[in-house]
């Protein structure tokens, strides 16, 4: 609206008119008093579905797992001064180490007492500052409008990522002459590969006899995976894709060579990259879990990085060439230049990764009881479709997730991939059902990644949120303790206990059916393989409807260990092979 001359609105109320326009419609937060005037505005201006978290910190995941979900997105938390504006940092770290657009808004104390030591008083913003792209305190009212500005054209221009803005309690209220009907987002930059460059880039791919193009997250963050494809499928070269970029081509395209990696990748995967001669990194970082030691990634191969942030190009390892561009603006320009020359035969390169794919699987299909966690994988492959968005964040259960399910599209593998902070799938989960409310959302965890913010469950509840919790339950710290065997221990790592409650549970402790239950959400228990299809049947007709959450918890064995190495020419597999199709049924190539 327009205000008459001579009048002036709120600060807050310019905010928020502000987030309007700049496209927002979700916000995840926890009200208090240092940040009521916000909420005030909030509640006045009436369009903003609100959804109250139960934890500061699962607000942040929230707006997280909202802002990855679709192009465009920008989630945004709030909370008050003090303890909410610190609980917002490990949310701010998840957001920033993936290159994610998340905005923090926070109360704070007065200008005037800012220096006083008073009540939930405290520099928020420079605790912030190292997981920000930009962090600030705004201590003048009519800087509001400039900041809020700001931080949109901070988030979407380069490498995208998370801004705070700390409002005083009198800044909020102070009032200022704002006109929302001329207001207008401010410009977004993001650099461009030149014609040159992508001239460049092919002329060293057309020198390689077993090129690679490695897919990162940027071109996800880019919008641009369809590109990714057609350049793919246009220059016959085959994709790896990073955990990050994971969906950008789908998993059954016959060049998606899997991934390569310590943890998270295919056995086809490695062995691919270790065959090639030359790597076309777009939107990618060199993350030290995909290229283990870079004696052995780097040994025989000619890499070109392509980042839309320049100090990225060279911070792991200094490239052949480097082109600082935007991932979707480098694969335009890259399309274009080749459909102008022409190009090498690649098809026996490509029919060489192919058969790999068809050799080199892990075995998914086994029937003891306590289940395998690889079964509870192949029995998602089965029941769940390329319409499925997962969610999950760190652990055994998220890297052999990684190792075994299918993805086909873009943000349907939604993962904090470098911080990966315990606790961070649930409300993550529900960001994503909040931003597809039509999704079918199937978050992946284990029983301690379950447990650490168990109570956003009851927001599930509260807003119709509904999603299926498959909870992977060793009641172990299981990735710590396959770490531990190097010291030859398993110390402080076991979460089992005798449960007076639940004396059937034996020795896997936390009763996850009744916690889950009483913040009123729906759940089962699986305890045998062949139970697990009627389960996930029944947890669809559940959500469908109860509209809430469901919790499948499967009880697995206590000690599971998952394939990985510290080279990526080296790592150790735990369990038997594959060595016929009914070994590993899902797989996306039938075993040859």
């Amino acid at each position: 609206m327009t205000e008459p001359e001579g009048m002036k609105l709120r600060a807050v109320d310019a905010a928020v008119a502000i987030l309007r326009r700049e496209g927002i419609s979700h916000l995840f937060g926890v009200p208090g008093a240092a940040i009521n005037p916000f909420y005030d505005a909030v509640r006045r201006d009436g369009s903003l579905q609100h959804v109250l978290a139960r934890h500061v910190e699962g607000a942040a995941h929230m707006a997280d797992g909202y802002s990855r979900t679709a192009a465009g997105n920008i989630g945004v938390c709030i909370g008050t001064s003090g303890p909410a504006g610190t609980d917002m940092i490990t949310g701010l770290y998840a957001a920033a180490a993936d290159s994610v657009p998340l905005l923090a808004i926070t109360g704070q104390a007065p200008v005037a007492r800012l220096h006083k030591e008073d009540f939930q008083a405290v520099d928020v913003a420079a605790i912030a500052a190292p997981v920000a792209k930009w962090a600030v305190t705004v201590r003048e009212p009519g800087q509001v409008p400039g900041a809020f500005a700001q931080a949109f054209h901070l988030m979407r221009s380069g490498r995208p990522g998370p801004v705070l803005i700390d409002l005083p309690l009198d800044v909020q209220q102070a009032g200022i002459a704002f006109d929302v009907d001329t207001y207008t987002p401010l410009p977004v930059h993001r650099p461009a590969a030149t014609r040159a460059q992508a001239e460049k880039v092919l002329d060293m791919l057309a020198a390689a006899r077993r090129p690679l193009i490695v897919a990162g997250g940027g071109i996800i963050g880019a919008d641009a995976s369809a590109e990714l494809v057609e350049l793919a499928e246009l220059l016959d070269v085959p994709v790896v894709p990073t955990l990050m970029g994971w969906g950008a081509i789908p998993d059954d395209h016959p060049l998606m060579a899997g991934m390569a990696g310590l943890q998270t990748s295919h056995r086809y995967g490695n062995a691919t990259f270790l065959a090639s001669d030359f790597v076309l990194g777009i939107g990618n970082r060199w993350a030290n879990r995909h290229t283990g030691g870079l004696d052995v990634y780097r040994a025989g191969r000619t890499f070109v990085h392509v980042d839309v942030e320049p100090t990225q190009v060279g911070r792991v390892f200094a490239p052949d060439y480097g082109v600082v561009s935007d991932a979707g603006a480098f694969l335009r320009e890259t399309i274009a230049a080749a459909r102008d020359r022409s190009l090498p035969d690649r098809s026996a390169w490509v029919r060489e990764c192919a058969g790999r794919k068809g050799t080199l699987q892990r075995r998914t299909h086994f029937d003891d009881i306590p289940i395998k966690p690889q079964r509870v994988y192949e029995e998602c492959n089965r029941a769940f479709g390329p319409d499925t968005r997962y969610v999950t964040t760190i652990g055994l259960s998220q890297i052999a997730a990684a190792q075994l399910l299918h993805v086909q599209q873009p943000r349907h593998w939604i993962n904090a991939g470098q911080a990966g902070p315990l606790g961070w799938t649930a409300p993550a989960a529900l960001g994503v059902r909040a931003a597809d409310p039509d999704a079918f959302v199937v978050a992946v965890s284990g029983d301690y990644d379950f447990q650490f913010m168990i109570e956003e469950l009851a927001v599930g509840a509260q807003f119709n949120l509904p999603y299926l919790h498959l909870v992977l339950n060793n009641s172990y710290l299981g990735l710590i303790r396959q770490a531990q065997r190097a010291f030859d221990m398993d110390y402080c790592v076991q979460l089992g206990f005798d449960n007076v409650n639940a004396p059937g549970l034996g020795k896997y402790g936390v009763d996850h059916v009744a916690v889950a239950e009483g913040l009123g959400c729906k759940a089962l228990r699986v305890t045998d393989p062949r139970e697990l299809p009627a389960a996930f049947a029944r947890a669809r007709e559940l959500m469908a409807v109860h509209r809430v959450p469901v919790v499948v918890e499967v009880i697995c064995e206590r000690v599971t260990n998952i394939a990985m190495g510290a080279e990526i020419d080296a790592v150790q597999e735990f369990e038997e092979l594959a060595t016929t199709r009914a070994h590993a049924p899902t797989a996306t190539v039938p075993l040859v």
